[in-house]
Protein backbone atom coordinates (compact mmCIF):
# COMPACT_ATOMS: atom_id res chain seq x y z
CA UNK A 1 0.00 0.00 0.00
CA UNK A 2 1.04 3.48 -0.87
CA UNK A 3 0.31 6.13 1.49
CA UNK A 4 -0.51 9.16 -0.48
CA UNK A 5 -1.96 11.44 2.27
CA UNK A 6 -2.44 11.31 5.63
CA UNK A 7 -4.10 13.99 7.93
CA UNK A 8 -5.26 14.76 11.37
CA UNK A 9 -9.05 15.01 12.01
CA UNK A 10 -10.57 14.91 15.21
CA UNK A 11 -9.15 14.35 18.89
CA UNK A 12 -11.42 13.21 21.22
CA UNK A 13 -12.09 11.35 25.02
CA UNK A 14 -15.77 9.75 24.07
CA UNK A 15 -16.17 7.06 21.28
CA UNK A 16 -19.57 8.98 20.15
CA UNK A 17 -17.85 11.71 18.97
CA UNK A 18 -15.72 9.90 16.63
CA UNK A 19 -16.01 10.73 12.84
CA UNK A 20 -19.31 9.87 11.53
CA UNK A 21 -19.49 7.01 8.62
CA UNK A 22 -18.58 3.61 7.54
CA UNK A 23 -14.29 4.19 6.79
CA UNK A 24 -12.48 0.92 8.85
CA UNK A 25 -10.37 2.09 11.75
CA UNK A 26 -6.96 0.42 12.43
CA UNK A 27 -6.14 1.54 16.24
CA UNK A 28 -2.44 1.05 17.57
CA UNK A 29 -2.07 1.04 21.73
CA UNK A 30 0.26 0.14 24.03
CA UNK A 31 2.10 0.69 27.18
CA UNK A 32 3.41 4.20 27.69
CA UNK A 33 6.89 4.56 25.72
CA UNK A 34 6.45 1.92 23.62
CA UNK A 35 7.06 3.97 20.57
CA UNK A 36 3.95 4.17 19.43
CA UNK A 37 3.89 8.41 17.84
CA UNK A 38 7.28 7.02 16.00
CA UNK A 39 5.54 4.10 14.29
CA UNK A 40 2.63 5.99 13.16
CA UNK A 41 4.93 8.73 11.78
CA UNK A 42 6.94 5.81 10.27
CA UNK A 43 3.85 4.04 8.72
CA UNK A 44 2.58 7.33 7.35
CA UNK A 45 5.75 8.98 6.15
CA UNK A 46 4.92 12.09 7.64
CA UNK A 47 7.18 12.83 10.77
CA UNK A 48 4.98 14.82 12.92
CA UNK A 49 2.01 13.70 12.66
CA UNK A 50 1.53 12.03 16.13
CA UNK A 51 3.16 14.07 18.52
CA UNK A 52 6.50 12.23 19.77
CA UNK A 53 7.30 12.86 23.24
CA UNK A 54 10.10 12.38 25.82
CA UNK A 55 8.02 12.08 28.51
CA UNK A 56 5.66 9.09 28.51
CA UNK A 57 2.21 9.63 28.60
CA UNK A 58 1.47 11.88 26.91
CA UNK A 59 -1.66 10.76 24.65
CA UNK A 60 -4.30 10.99 26.52
CA UNK A 61 -7.41 10.67 23.69
CA UNK A 62 -8.23 8.91 20.87
CA UNK A 63 -6.94 10.76 17.73
CA UNK A 64 -8.25 10.07 14.32
CA UNK A 65 -6.11 10.18 11.02
CA UNK A 66 -7.66 9.42 7.62
CA UNK A 67 -5.22 7.74 5.44
CA UNK A 68 -6.12 7.77 1.95
CA UNK A 69 -9.45 9.33 2.45
CA UNK A 70 -10.31 5.15 2.77
CA UNK A 71 -9.31 4.88 6.05
CA UNK A 72 -8.68 5.70 9.88
CA UNK A 73 -5.18 5.16 11.67
CA UNK A 74 -6.65 6.08 15.58
CA UNK A 75 -3.95 6.73 18.06
CA UNK A 76 -4.91 5.33 21.36
CA UNK A 77 -4.18 6.00 24.99
CA UNK A 78 -1.21 4.38 26.27
CA UNK A 79 -1.78 2.09 29.43
CA UNK A 80 -0.61 1.10 32.77
CA UNK A 81 1.93 4.45 33.62
CA UNK A 82 2.20 4.00 36.73
CA UNK A 83 3.10 8.02 37.87
CA UNK A 84 -0.40 8.77 36.94
CA UNK A 85 -2.77 9.40 39.65
CA UNK A 86 -5.38 7.09 39.90
CA UNK A 87 -8.07 8.88 38.83
CA UNK A 88 -6.90 9.50 35.82
CA UNK A 89 -5.52 5.60 35.15
CA UNK A 90 -9.34 5.28 35.47
CA UNK A 91 -10.25 7.58 33.28
CA UNK A 92 -8.15 6.65 30.22
CA UNK A 93 -8.59 2.76 30.90
CA UNK A 94 -12.82 3.98 30.38
CA UNK A 95 -11.75 5.88 27.37
CA UNK A 96 -9.65 2.46 25.82
CA UNK A 97 -12.96 0.61 27.19
CA UNK A 98 -15.53 2.39 25.13
CA UNK A 99 -13.57 2.86 22.37
CA UNK A 100 -12.11 -1.09 21.53
CA UNK A 101 -15.68 -2.42 22.80
CA UNK A 102 -18.43 0.61 21.18
CA UNK A 103 -16.81 1.63 17.99
CA UNK A 104 -18.30 -0.89 15.05
CA UNK A 105 -15.56 0.65 12.32
CA UNK A 106 -12.74 -0.66 14.72
CA UNK A 107 -11.19 -3.65 12.18
CA UNK A 108 -8.13 -4.56 14.49
CA UNK A 109 -6.38 -3.34 17.14
CA UNK A 110 -2.57 -3.41 16.75
CA UNK A 111 -0.90 -3.71 20.44
CA UNK A 112 2.53 -2.36 20.70
CA UNK A 113 5.19 -4.51 22.62
CA UNK A 114 8.96 -3.30 23.29
CA UNK A 115 10.56 -6.15 21.96
CA UNK A 116 13.42 -6.33 24.41
CA UNK A 117 11.30 -7.09 26.92
CA UNK A 118 9.87 -10.14 29.04
CA UNK A 119 6.41 -10.23 28.88
CA UNK A 120 4.89 -8.48 31.07
CA UNK A 121 1.78 -9.67 33.57
CA UNK A 122 -0.21 -6.02 32.25
CA UNK A 123 0.07 -6.77 28.30
CA UNK A 124 -0.59 -10.34 28.86
CA UNK A 125 -3.76 -9.46 30.77
CA UNK A 126 -4.74 -7.00 28.33
CA UNK A 127 -4.72 -9.44 25.39
CA UNK A 128 -6.77 -12.05 27.89
CA UNK A 129 -9.20 -8.75 28.37
CA UNK A 130 -9.37 -8.55 24.24
CA UNK A 131 -9.81 -12.33 23.71
CA UNK A 132 -12.61 -12.51 26.67
CA UNK A 133 -14.55 -10.35 24.44
CA UNK A 134 -13.66 -11.23 21.11
CA UNK A 135 -11.86 -8.02 20.09
CA UNK A 136 -9.15 -8.64 16.81
CA UNK A 137 -5.73 -8.20 17.21
CA UNK A 138 -2.55 -8.18 16.04
CA UNK A 139 0.78 -7.81 17.89
CA UNK A 140 3.66 -5.11 16.76
CA UNK A 141 6.50 -5.52 18.37
CA UNK A 142 8.72 -2.54 18.24
CA UNK A 143 12.55 -1.50 18.58
CA UNK A 144 13.86 -4.02 16.86
CA UNK A 145 16.78 -1.89 15.49
CA UNK A 146 17.80 -2.27 19.64
CA UNK A 147 18.73 -5.80 19.22
CA UNK A 148 20.31 -8.13 17.00
CA UNK A 149 18.37 -10.26 14.48
CA UNK A 150 19.16 -13.59 16.45
CA UNK A 151 17.87 -11.83 20.05
CA UNK A 152 15.24 -10.08 18.34
CA UNK A 153 13.39 -13.55 17.21
CA UNK A 154 14.40 -15.02 20.49
CA UNK A 155 12.80 -12.83 22.24
CA UNK A 156 9.63 -12.76 19.64
CA UNK A 157 9.76 -16.81 19.93
CA UNK A 158 10.00 -16.75 23.91
CA UNK A 159 6.82 -13.87 23.91
CA UNK A 160 4.82 -16.44 21.58
CA UNK A 161 5.44 -19.43 23.51
CA UNK A 162 4.42 -17.37 26.58
CA UNK A 163 0.69 -16.85 24.60
CA UNK A 164 0.13 -20.14 23.70
CA UNK A 165 0.16 -21.75 27.07
CA UNK A 166 -3.24 -19.78 27.03
CA UNK A 167 -3.97 -19.53 23.38
CA UNK A 168 -4.76 -22.08 21.06
CA UNK A 169 -4.24 -19.27 18.08
CA UNK A 170 -1.87 -16.96 18.14
CA UNK A 171 -2.77 -13.15 16.78
CA UNK A 172 -0.68 -11.90 13.57
CA UNK A 173 2.69 -10.43 14.79
CA UNK A 174 4.78 -8.18 12.74
CA UNK A 175 8.38 -7.12 13.88
CA UNK A 176 9.22 -3.01 13.46
CA UNK A 177 11.58 -0.37 13.98
CA UNK A 178 11.10 2.99 13.30
CA UNK A 179 14.52 3.82 13.19
CA UNK A 180 15.11 1.50 10.37
CA UNK A 181 12.12 1.69 8.59
CA UNK A 182 11.66 -1.92 9.37
CA UNK A 183 7.98 -3.76 9.08
CA UNK A 184 6.37 -0.83 7.24
CA UNK A 185 5.43 -2.81 4.25
CA UNK A 186 4.12 -5.85 6.18
CA UNK A 187 1.74 -3.65 8.50
CA UNK A 188 0.51 -1.75 5.57
CA UNK A 189 0.18 -4.87 2.91
CA UNK A 190 -1.56 -6.65 6.42
CA UNK A 191 -4.34 -3.52 6.64
CA UNK A 192 -4.58 -3.02 2.60
CA UNK A 193 -5.59 -7.22 2.82
CA UNK A 194 -8.09 -6.29 5.18
CA UNK A 195 -9.41 -3.26 3.38
CA UNK A 196 -10.11 -5.25 0.14
CA UNK A 197 -11.92 -8.37 1.90
CA UNK A 198 -14.38 -5.48 3.46
CA UNK A 199 -14.85 -4.05 -0.16
CA UNK A 200 -15.00 -7.63 -1.35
Amino acid sequence: MEIKSAEFVISNTKVELCPKGNLPEYAFIGRSNVGKSSLINMLTKRPKLAMTSATPGKTLLINHFLVNKEWYLVDLPGYGYAARGKKQVDKIQKIIEDYVLEREQMTNLFVLIDIRHDPQKIDLEFFEWLGENGVPFSIIFTKADKLSVGKAKENVNTYLKKLSERWEELPPVFVSSSEKKIGRTEILDYIDQINQSIKG
